[in-house]
């Protein structure tokens, strides 16, 4: 697979689609307290929109799509929730392996993972491996991912190759995503609007969409207001309206 670089140095090629779309998918916890029901059966709830949500983008041609499943931060939550969620995503990677495989998706996890148990690891390696065939839709799940964690690790691995002075271009084919172009899209789900230390160095010039919608709630419609948003906007990469090709201005 080929390595991407930085869009500060290159302009990408623009499409109706985008090719890659980010997304963090909050709001399980409060879609299950409007309910009164535990959090944990907002997080069940999450699993079924984001096998909803591959579908959609599968379907409509989008080449890359990367979620934010459990970041850095989130082993501050309440240890019982952090368990749960430990023991979904490891039930999620047994069950939907074949799923992937029956659709030509390609599975990858990135973030630190030190702290996962050695079963979920192992189990990690086997969905990514079982998949590593497949050249239809890339599905990146980010999970124990923090931007800063990213791009310490890719500045630490040129140091360790004897580097003296690092370039903007070597460090962006060390990234943990460097096997993927940036997003084009980035949606938030829940209401915030922050991102949250995701992605920092990859979504520099990505359109950002923030949503009142819950993660559980988000469905394809709802994707599709997000790319009607993004046709609609301009992506000039520091060049003016003028420069554009036509087809890329707005009205």
């Amino acid at each position: 697979m080929a390595l991407f670089g930085s869009s500060t140095q290159a302009v990408p090629e623009i499409a109706a689609v985008p090719r890659h779309i980010a997304i963090i998918m909050d709001g399980n916890g409060r879609w299950a307290k409007k309910r009164l029901l535990p959090r944990v059966a907002g997080h069940k709830r999450g699993l079924d929109a984001a096998r909803n949500i591959v579908t959609a983008c599968r379907q409509m041609g989008v080449e890359y799509l990367t979620l934010f499943a459990f970041s850095t931060e989130n082993w501050r939550r309440p240890q019982d929730e952090v368990s749960f969620l430990m023991e979904l995503f490891l039930r999620a990677l047994e069950s939907e392996v074949e799923r992937l495989l029956e659709n030509n998706i390609r599975l990858h996890v990135v973030g630190n993972r030190a702290r996962f148990a050695p079963q979920l690891n192992e189990r990690i390696a086997v969905a990514e491996a079982k998949t590593a065939a497949n050249d239809g839709l890339v599905l990146t799940i980010a999970a124990d991912y923090g931007g800063r964690w990213d791009v310490l690790q890719a500045a630490n691995a040129l140091l360790a190759e004897g580097a003296t002075r690092i370039e903007e271009a070597d460090l962006a084919t060390r990234l943990s995503m460097a096997y993927a172009p940036e997003p084009d899209l980035f949606i938030r789900t829940g209401g915030e609007q922050r991102i949250s230390n995701f992605l920092i160095w990859q979504l520099a010039y990505s359109e950002l969409y923030f949503t009142d919608a819950l993660w559980p709630d988000f469905d394809a419609k709802a994707l599709d207001e997000a790319i009607a948003s993004y046709r609609d906007r301009e992506r000039r990469f520091g060049r003016t309206s003028e420069q554009l090709p036509e087809a890329q201005r707005r009205g």
